[in-house]
């Protein structure tokens, strides 16, 4: 980062003789818990507590019990009835499966109380109390007397509280907090409140200060990247002030320049970067050039306390992070945080989308005429008066996903907004594909243009999103879209949960869903799958994030994505939907540096229209490159190079040429015979640009397969008479069982895994998450696999039935193994072994009969079966009663019951209308 501050020397010691006008209010106040509101600010309290901090930090309130009134849906509420679950809902043991466990719970009010002196030499200034942030509403009293009450979840709490206090004596300073929601209205999931996220917390974070000074302002600079003009509003009172040769602010050039202006006696510093954002078209113009979004969601999940850090340390670890993946954005779902996170925003060059308190959904409404519409006004104006100086600060919107007449509310808002603060660009709201379009947002975060169609086709990524962007749904106009689109929430892909991460919550938010699904993998005889799970999903989940994220970086126009998230969300079910977990570490299958292969400001992007080829085959792939750097790449190094089975990089191609700033830069194609490759093969294309590489697999196969003889092999696709004579007789036998199969058809999957989670969803398709795979096993030895279900499995596992193996010995684990969702945890299966009556049974639900000419993928599977089956090597360790194998065929796996559709009423929060 680069700072330029020129202050003069008296400013300097003005600055600090005013920085030591304050009064820390850190440390040990007088507490109480008021359940009935009948306390007052001079009764004696029995308890005390460490501020800042909540009631939960120090360990107060009440255990969690299942008569706790969550701030939060509970759309899966099978938890309450369901008979398994009853060993995990007994009070002071508790475990919830759809969020992380608070070691204690309260709603409510509650009193904090300390005695503080105030100094004589204060007396010809203004006393202010300020609390950075309070959850949610403060009373404050001095001396007793009411001074005011308060509810943002924005902003800081300031009291001008001079007429009350007694200077040169001690004063009482009580502060009266509910958090209770219904009187703020902001939506029970809202991010500001939820118990899926921060949870609903009691407390004072941050500072907690008395500040002595001449007056009470807001400050507001404006500065001119084209003149170095620069004019800042204290109150209602301008300053205009001149930097030569100005240096523009940007993720690549984060120039912060300070200076000071003095108010009714009071220096005022100011911090500020010269940088103006704009829509142009499709584009968002950021100093004139446009900029392309890769951004996350912030869901405000830190489970060591409950509530977002108010330090700049914490908030630059967390940005960092991001930008070592590639993301140079964050949104902020449904509130806004503190300072900090601006001021590390502003001195890493990072990109913020604040938004007002609310998800005014699931029983608010916007334009309804409830308090939400006033309060989430009066909030949004807030945020900006206070944050609306830090250039990190560029787009905004009022909220997440809204209800109601929104469209209405939000166009009124952004042009209301607009005018209050031309410093940002304006948003409506965060919002799914199926919410309707918003006319006069400047810029639009909306889903529909997202996700994969690999449900419905085989894998490439020669497609784009670009019909999506110019006709998006819900979009009226008769002429294209000519608006920026960003993705909204997009990814959403799923992985196992890692268990060691338990060990990591040290802090009062337990993992007790995590010992829930463990108990679950424990149940049903897979406690030595779970690294295998994490790893194998894991790498799933990655593949789809690239080609999901390449997708939307070939789009021409699309100005970017916002994932949902780079960390795993802890609520709503569970959502493990990061490549990192809740504490933005890694989880052990994938680290920055492959990440930021497709997530980067320079990506290679080779368009493959289809993974999977014949040796009579050419590869004719088209390459081009996204360049969101800081211009044309000038005379860059290409590299094309082959990597085989046995890492052997083969370079085909070396050149240079010049890569313009933006997207959509076509290179040289590749166009390479495949006929030197006899076996099958798996081979990725490498493809470097100036060192940023980006690789993709593919896989080769003969295009004249020979199968092996299977007169020793009876093959059927049910175990039929003549499949149990043979067994009896000591003989082979291949079943062939997709489509056949009873006794797991209630499990759905595609090849892609669990979005975002069964639980919230409700067991809604797909219900695995991967597959793990035993590679190593001979049944392999002429069919190229990972351990984990990589594209090259597409043909045989999209949309294809699986075993439940219940009735199978309780550690056996198959060959080939989907991995059900975590909230079930059923032993799934694909390929069994086992040996029965006499004989040696192989059963598959692949299908592996069908179209052979054309699925060769399936044809070489078939192949290395035989092969397997009529060797040495078919030894299964085993052994299964024929019963096992006919319920397979006839008996049906108990459905999943949800139990009820929503959460039980009585759990539900008040909403005032």
């Amino acid at each position: 980062m680069k700072r330029i501050t020129i202050l003069s020397l008296l400013s300097l010691m003005i600055l600090t003789s005013f920085a030591q006008k304050t009064i820390n209010l850190s440390g040990t106040w007088d507490f109480q818990i008021d359940r009935n509101g009948s306390y007052n600010a001079s009764q004696k309290y029995d308890d005390t507590i460490k501020l800042p901090g909540s009631m939960l930090t120090n360990g107060k309130g009440d255990l969690p019990s299942i008569h706790t009134k969550w701030t939060g849906s509970l759309y899966d509420s099978s938890y309450y009835y369901n008979p398994y679950m009853e060993k995990y809902r007994h009070t002071g043991s508790i475990k919830f499966p759809f969020f992380l466990t608070p070691e204690h719970y309260y709603v409510g009010y509650a009193w904090y109380r300390q005695n503080t002196e105030i100094p004589k030499e204060w007396k010809r200034n203004r006393v202010v109390l300020f609390l950075e942030r309070p959850h949610i509403e403060t009373t404050v009293f001095v001396n007793g007397k009411e001074v005011g009450r308060q509810m943002s979840l924005s902003v800081p709490h300031e009291y001008d509280i001079t007429d009350y206090v007694k200077f040169g004596k001690n004063n009482s300073i009580a502060i009266k907090i509910y958090n209770g929601i219904e009187n703020v209205g902001v939506g029970q999931d809202s991010h500001s409140v939820t118990d899926q996220t921060q949870g609903n917390w009691n407390g004072i974070v941050g500072k907690i200060q008395l500040r002595s000074q001449k007056s009470i302002f807001t400050v507001k600079a404006f500065p001119d990247l084209n003149t170095g003009n620069v004019k800042i509003l204290v109150n209602d009172k301008e300053y205009n002030l001149k930097i030569d040769n100005p240096q523009p602010w940007s993720e690549f050039t984060p120039n912060l320049y300070t200076r000071s202006v003095i108010y009714c006696g009071d220096t005022i510093p100011v911090t500020f970067g010269f940088r103006n954002i704009e829509v142009k078209g499709r584009d968002i113009m950021l100093n004139g050039k446009p900029i392309y979004i890769r951004g996350t969601v912030e869901n405000c999940n830190f489970p060591l306390t409950g509530y977002p850090p108010t330090d700049v340390e914490s908030w630059k670890k967390i940005i960092q992070k991001c930008k070592d993946y590639g993301i140079n954005t964050m949104r902020f779902h449904s509130y806004c945080p503190p300072e900090a996170a601006f001021i590390a925003a502003d001195s890493l060059g990072f990109y913020l989308q604040p938004e007002g308190p609310s998800w005014p959904n699931h029983g608010v409404k916007l334009n309804y005429k409830q308090h939400i519409d006033q309060y989430l006004a009066e909030e949004t104006k807030k945020i900006c008066d206070y944050y609306g100086n830090h250039p990190s600060f560029v787009m905004m919107a009022a909220g997440n996903e809204p209800a109601g007449d929104w469209v209405t509310w939000c166009n009124n808002w952004g042009k209301t907004m607009k005018e209050y603060d031309n410093r940002h660009i304006y948003c409506g709201a965060s919002v799914g594909g199926g919410w309707a379009w918003d006319n006069l947002s400047e810029y639009h975060v909306k889903g529909g243009a997202r996700g994969l169609d690999w449900s419905h086709k085989a894998p490439q990524c020669n497609d784009d999103y670009l019909s999506q962007i110019e006709f998006p749904r819900n979009y009226k106009g008769k002429e294209p879209n000519n608006s920026p689109i960003i993705a909204h929430e997009q990814g959403q892909w799923c992985a196992f949960p890692d268990f060691k991460e338990c060990s990591l919550y040290t802090g009062p938010y337990k993992a007790k869903n995590f010992d829930i699904f463990e108990d679950l993998l424990k149940k049903n005889g897979m406690a030595s799958q779970a690294e295998k799970f994490l790893y194998a999903s894991g790498k799933l989940q990655v593949t789809a994030y690239k080609y999901e994220i390449e997708r939307n970086l070939r789009t021409k126009d699309y100005s970017g994505f916002l994932l949902l998230g780079l960390n795993d969300y802890s609520g709503q079910g569970t959502a493990l939907v990061g490549p990192l977990n809740v504490f933005w570490k890694e989880k052990g299958y994938v680290d920055s540096k492959q990440w930021k292969e497709f997530c980067g400001k320079i990506v290679p992007l080779a368009k493959f229209p289809k993974f999977v080829f014949q040796n009579t085959d050419t590869l004719n792939i088209p390459i081009e490159v996204y360049n969101a750097s800081e211009g044309d790449i000038k005379d860059a190094d290409i590299e094309y190079s082959i990597i085989d089975n046995n890492t052997h990089s083969n370079i085909i191609a070396k050149y240079n040429t010049t890569i313009k700033y933006g997207k959509n830069n076509e290179i040289r194609p590749i166009a390479l015979p495949l006929n030197g490759i006899k076996a099958p093969s798996k081979l990725t294309l490498n493809v470097s640009v100036n060192g940023n590489t980006n690789e993709w697999d593919f896989w080769v196969y003969p295009s004249k397969v020979e199968m092996p003889k299977t007169k020793d092999i009876y093959i059927t696709d049910t175990l039929d008479s003549k499949a149990i004579k043979i067994l009896n007789n000591g003989g082979n036998v291949l079943i062939t069982a997709g489509g056949k199969i009873r006794y797991g058809n209630d499990v759905k999957q595609t090849y892609l895994p669990v979005f975002w989670n069964t639980s919230w969803f409700k067991m809604r398709p797909p219900h695995t998450t991967g597959s793990y795979i035993m590679n190593n096993h001979p049944i392999f030895k002429d069919f190229p696999t990972d351990s984990w279900q990589n594209i090259n499995w597409w043909e045989l596992i999209n949309k294809a039935q699986v075993m439940n193996l219940q009735e199978f010995p309780e550690d056996y684990q198959p060959i080939y193994q989907p991995i059900d969702t975590w909230h079930v945890s059923r032993k799934l299966g694909m390929i069994v072994e086992a040996n029965v009556l006499k004989g040696k049974l192989l059963m598959t639900t692949f299908d592996i009969n069908s179209n052979l000419n054309n699925r060769i993928v399936a044809r070489q599977l078939r192949k290395s079966i035989l092969e397997y089956m009529s060797g040495n090597s078919f030894k299964p360790e085993i052994t299964l009663d024929i019963k096992v194998i006919r319920d397979l065929f006839e008996k049906e796996a108990p459905k999943v019951n949800m139990f009820t559709k929503d959460s039980p009423d009585e759990l539900k929060p008040k909403i005032i209308r």
